[in-house]
C-alpha cells in the first residue's frame, strides 16, 4: 500500500447501515494510510440525526477508527453554491427548467436519439420570467463547454479486483448535461462528492460496482476543479440469501439491529472477510 494513500467512507444518513456498507467501509479502512469518514447529508428531507449517530456507533463497534473532525456536507452548502456561481460565469453550468418527466418523455418519443440529455441556456429574459413564477429548475453542467476546457480525451485509473491498474477512457456521451445543483439544496451528489474528495486529498476511491459508470463523469469534474482524479476501485455488491442486493430501501438487516441482538463484531468481520 502506498504510504500516502487516503481513503474515505462517505455514507448518507438516510437509513441504518447494513453489511454492504460495512464491507465498503472495511475495504477503505484497510487500504488507507489515512482513513476519512464523511457524512453526505445534503438531502435534508431524508437525512436524520439518529441515522448519523448510528453510523458512528456501528463503525466504532466494528473497530474502525477515522480522522477527526468528521466532515458533514450540510456544513458546506455555501461552498458548493459558490463553485456553481463561479462555473456559471465561465459558462460551465446553466439553469435548466426541464423536469425528469419532460426529459423522459422526449427520450421515449418515436425516433428519439436515446442519448444523454443535452440542453441549452435560455435567453436572460425568459429565464428571469420563469424564475419569477417559481418554476423549478436545476443547475446543469454544459458538457460541451466543459470538454472545451478539459479536452475530450480524458482517462482515469481504475484498480481491478486482482489489484492491477488499468487506464479507462472517459465517454462523455454517457452523461450529457448532468444536474450539478438542485434548486432546493443548491448542490448534488456529483458536485459535493468530487469537491470534497478533491479538497480532502482522497487518492483512492473504493465504492460499489453500482457506481462504476460515474467515474468518468467525476473525472471531468476533477479536471474542471484543477485536481488530479483519484484511482477508482469498484467492489462487488453484497447480496442476501436470495441473491438480491442489500439495500436500505429493502430493509436489509442493519448493523444496529445486529448490535442490539447481541451479535459479536468479530463474527461480522469474519463474515465480511469471506464476502
Amino acid at each position: 500500500m502506498n504510504a500516502n494513500t487516503v481513503t474515505r467512507f462517505a455514507p448518507s444518513p438516510t437509513g441504518y447501515l447494513h453489511l454492504g456498507h460495512a464491507y465498503s467501509a472495511l475495504l477503505n479502512f484497510k487500504r488507507g494510510n489515512r482513513f476519512l469518514l464523511r457524512i453526505e447529508d445534503i438531502d435534508n428531507t431524508r437525512c436524520k440525526p439518529e441515522f448519523e449517530t448510528a453510523i458512528y456507533e456501528d463503525l466504532a463497534w466494528l473497530g474502525l477508527e477515522w480522522e477527526k473532525p468528521v466532515r458533514r456536507q450540510s456544513d458546506r452548502l455555501g461552498i458548493y453554491a459558490a463553485q456553481l456561481a463561479a462555473w456559471e460565469k465561465q459558462g460551465l453550468v446553466y439553469r435548466c427548467f426541464k423536469t425528469r418527466k419532460d426529459i423522459g418523455e422526449a427520450m421515449s418519443a418515436p425516433h428519439a436519439s436515446h442519448v444523454a440529455f443535452i440542453g441549452a441556456r435560455l435567453d436572460a429574459s425568459e429565464e428571469e420570467e420563469r424564475m419569477a413564477t417559481g418554476e423549478p429548475w436545476a443547475w446543469r453542467l454544459c458538457m460541451q463547454n466543459a470538454l472545451a476546457i478539459t479536452g475530450s480525451n480524458l482517462t482515469y485509473l481504475e484498480e481491478t479486483a486482482e489489484g492491477a491498474i488499468k487506464t479507462v477512457p472517459v465517454n462523455p456521451a454517457l452523461y450529457g448535461d448532468v444536474v450539478l445543483g438542485r434548486k432546493d439544496i443548491g448542490t448534488s451528489y456529483h458536485l459535493s462528492c468530487v469537491m470534497d474528495d478533491a479538497d480532502q486529498g482522497v487518492t483512492l476511491v473504493i465504492r460499489g460496482q453500482d457506481l462504476a459508470e460515474i467515474a468518468g463523469l467525476h473525472t471531468v469534474l476533477f479536471h474542471l476543479l484543477g485536481h488530479t482524479p483519484p484511482v477508482f476501485k469498484h467492489h462487488h455488491l453484497l447480496t442476501d440469501d436470495t441473491g438480491r442486493r442489500l439495500a436500505k430501501r429493502d430493509k436489509a438487516a442493519t448493523l444496529k439491529s445486529m448490535r442490539e441482538a447481541g451479535m459479536q463484531a468479530a463474527d461480522i468481520l469474519k463474515r465480511l472477510e469471506k464476502a
